[in-house]
């Protein structure tokens, strides 16, 4: 039975018209906004790529042109075949893989003896794990240096990995996770005679998935770009990875010249990987660590 109501139909007022076009105009603005300085951001890699693709005369002519005239590849021609960039892209690989392995195995063991274990000195261990994350990284590149030439393992593969197994970053993050993790979740192991680190490998562990993902993210894209590292830990060109390969290029070891094409070339070339692994695994980058719990 349809029910009679007496109420008018809504009305346009000139209140209700003005407020609608004050909110378009705003979104209009905003996504305006938005667009413009998407474009800033955007335009230093949009110069980078057209000018990989320049001639030598072009790029110095019209450097902040992003249309190479001509097109040209003699810029990554000259990267592969007159400077050492297969050899900086294989020692980064090489130290990227081991560092990031290193770091989630590390920094989660280490993130799980913080949140769950009780042991004298805990609490002051993780506010050093705190404060190491505010020095600054500079003030320590001297310290390293002297540590290394004291282990034995400067000028070496070793002094560029181990310093960098573990970082405080890392362990804060998985420490944070696994204290969201019901704690009747790894009771139920223990009962059924699980140890403490069985435990944490076949039960806590898999539901860290959105956490462990984020920081194989930051520590992939954190070595690769690893320079001041780098910058103390080996002297031997045979050594070199990809951010101290390129910063020798930009320091003109190749003669004279602006060599936009060149540099601007193997810079690209170095972003690469770092752009999949990001594209590749975004949707977890931001997700709420509690997701690992629920699943659970």
């Amino acid at each position: 039975m349809a029910v009679l109501t007496d109420r008018p139909p809504a009305v346009a007022t000139p209140a209700r018209r003005r407020h609608a076009g004050r909110s378009l105009v705003s979104r209009v603005l905003g996504y305006a906004t938005l667009i413009f300085f998407g474009l800033v951001f955007l335009y230093p890699f949009v110069i980078q790529l057209g000018n990989s693709f320049k001639t030598e005369p072009d790029a110095s002519a019209n450097p902040l042109s992003p249309l190479p005239d001509p097109l040209s590849l003699a810029g990554f021609e000259r990267i592969f075949a007159g400077t050492n960039f297969p050899l900086w892209l294989g020692n980064s690989l090489l130290v990227t893989v081991l560092v990031t392995a290193g770091r989630v195995f590390f920094d989660s063991l280490a993130g799980y003896a913080l949140a769950r274990l009780r042991f004298r000195g805990r609490a002051w261990l993780f506010a050093t794990v705190v404060a190491v994350m505010a020095v600054p990284p500079v003030v320590l590149l001297i310290p390293k240096f002297l540590v290394l030439n004291q282990l034995g393992i400067y000028n070496s593969y070793a002094g560029l990995v181990v310093p960098l197994l573990a970082d405080a970053a890392g362990v804060f993050i998985m420490k944070q996770f696994f204290e969201s993790v019901p704690v009747s979740v790894e009771e139920a192991a223990r009962i059924d005679g699980a140890s403490v680190f069985r435990t944490f490998w076949s039960v806590v562990l898999p539901m860290a998935r959105p956490a462990l993902i984020t920081l194989t993210i930051l520590s992939f894209q954190g070595s690769w770009n690893e320079f001041p590292h780098s910058l103390v830990a080996v002297q031997d060109p045979d050594l070199f990875t990809l951010p101290r390969g390129l910063a020798d290029l930009v320091s003109g070891s190749l003669g004279k010249g602006s060599q936009y094409p060149l540099k601007l070339g193997a810079a690209l070339l170095a972003t690469i990987p770092v752009a999949i692994i990001f594209v590749v695994f975004q949707r977890y980058f931001v997700r709420d660590a509690n997701d690992g719990s629920d699943k659970g």
